[in-house]
């Protein structure tokens, strides 16, 4: 079982940063992927950013040369540097790992970023 926990969302500006970190634990020797993902109320939940085990990444359109993400595999941890805030980045952030061997999709609970304009 894998758990994820993430951090750092809060209220920010317009224009301005946040980073966002997901903490993993429990086994996940298989993992493979880990990923952001955000959504609002009324809407889909989408992929902002993934990284593989290769350290090939992708990221949606929509935060291309604003997002970044990184991560830490000592301490377990991947990130997510959002730069250059929009009020439309606001949503629920949600981190995800994917299992290949299990093809299982593990989420955090999510942490609120909201975008002030």
């Amino acid at each position: 079982q894998v758990q994820l926990v993430e951090s750092g969302g809060g209220l920010v500006q317009a224009g301005g940063s946040l980073r966002l970190s997901c903490a993993r634990s429990g086994s996940g020797f298989s993992i493979n992927r880990m990923g952001w993902y955000r959504q609002v109320p009324g809407k889909q939940r989408e992929s902002v950013a993934r990284i593989w085990s290769s350290g090939s990444t992708y990221y949606a359109d929509s935060v291309k040369g604003r997002f970044t993400i990184s991560r830490d595999n000592a301490k377990n941890t991947v990130y997510l540097q959002m730069n250059s805030l929009k009020p439309e980045d606001t949503a629920v952030y949600y981190c995800n790992a994917f299992d290949v061997q299990g093809g299982v999709d593990y989420w955090g609970k999510g942490t609120l970023v909201t975008v002030a304009s």
